[in-house]
């Protein structure tokens, strides 16, 4: 498998930028998501690794060799689109075959690959039924296997789970991951669903408006989003965000929101417009709270609940334990967790850098 590299990628239909100025590795036999919602890029990204579009300008390199102006076929990557792109009056068998036949493989070899990638995807039993008549799930294991039997360099995939039934896409999701696994695969995946991206994802590259916004490890993109879209696209609940009162001064270590005091971690750099975020799971109804509310509305899930807490500063949503008891109309205070609380340039929408950010989950220090 092969590292996959993007320069300055850069992509225009007449007027309209679908991707612009994109810099992105793929790591060697990483499976790497491209999430963000209809019309970000991600898409265009995908096709043009492929070589489905040309780059307006830019460079893409796999396994280190420049590619950008070579045709589809020539790039030695398997792509596996949203609508299977089968064909229904073939057998399965004869649609995993379809790509090597082209390629004049010898018959025995095609056989061979043919019934490893069945036996992978626990499809022998249909090898000599024709695809028309297939469930949604299998015939996405078809196209998986049609891509699989090419050995190529990386597998490409554009939503494929897109037409799933919800019980099924999960369980699809582990099969895939399980399947790049088992592959040593370096796979690049095309999402608008966090939760697809969230569960299967070596790494997650975030796009809006045709820009990479982040990218990193899904625990470094959830605990701290680079931008407030991030933030807001990742999560559910999404990630609270308040305005802070005034201009902030670098090394500040408390700000006020609508008056009420709130600390927050060192702080490197000033600004005149501030956000404050905080995830749901990291406000505490706290009697002692400097920030006062009412709770208007509350969400019941089960081991938990989200309560939606009215204050004078906006909205703010706090997941709590199932056990809270609070009316609606109920007045509480809230706190929010110092370690877990980050600032925005509200002009911007990005992160300010702090002294010190470190995740509890893995002990990484972000700035």
């Amino acid at each position: 498998m092969s590292a996959i590299t993007l320069v300055n990628l850069h992509k225009r239909f007449d007027d309209f930028t679908a991707v612009r100025n994109t810099d992105l590795v793929v790591g060697d036999g990483r499976f790497v998501v491209l999430l963000g919602p209809s019309g970000c890029g991600k898409t265009t990204t995908l096709r043009m690794i492929a070589g489905l579009e040309l780059p307006t300008s830019g460079q893409i390199l796999i396994d280190g060799e420049d590619v950008t102006a070579l045709r589809a076929r020539q790039r030695d990557i398997a792509f596996v689109f949203q609508m299977f792109a089968l064909y229904p009056h073939m057998t399965v068998r004869n649609n995993i075959a379809f790509p090597l036949k082209n390629e004049h493989v010898p018959r025995r070899e095609i056989t061979a690959r043919v019934d490893a990638a069945a036996h992978m995807l626990r499809i022998e039993d249909i090898l000599d039924r024709k695809t028309g008549g297939l469930s949604g799930g299998d015939r996405q294991r078809v196209a998986l296997g049609r891509a699989i039997v090419r050995q190529p360099k990386a597998f490409l995939m554009d939503e494929p789970l897109g037409t799933l039934d919800a019980d099924f896409r999960e369980l699809m999701c582990l099969e895939l991951r399980k399947l790049h696994d088992q592959l040593n695969a370096t796979t690049v995946y095309v999402t608008h669903d966090q939760s697809e991206a969230m569960a299967m994802a070596d790494d997650i590259v975030v796009m809006n408006q045709g820009e990479v916004l982040q990218a990193g490890a899904p625990h470094e993109i959830y605990h701290f989003p680079a931008t407030v879209f991030v933030g807001n696209f990742i999560g559910s609940p999404p990630m609270n965000f308040l305005p802070v009162d005034g201009p902030v001064a670098a090394g500040t270590t408390q700000v006020q929101v609508h008056g009420a005091g709130i600390a927050v971690p060192h702080c490197n750099a000033a600004a005149e417009r501030l956000l404050l975020g905080i995830r749901p799971e990291h406000v505490v109804i706290d009697e002692q709270g400097a920030l006062r509310g009412k709770v208007i509305a509350d969400e019941f899930l089960g081991s938990h609940q989200v309560l939606m807490i009215e204050t004078a500063a906006g909205v703010v949503r706090a997941r709590v334990g199932k056990e809270v008891r609070l009316a609606a109309g109920a007045p509480v205070g809230l706190s929010f967790r110092k370690e877990r609380v980050l600032l925005y340039d509200a002009m911007s929408g990005r992160r300010l850098p702090a002294a010190v950010l470190v995740d509890a989950e893995t002990g990484d220090v972000h700035g």
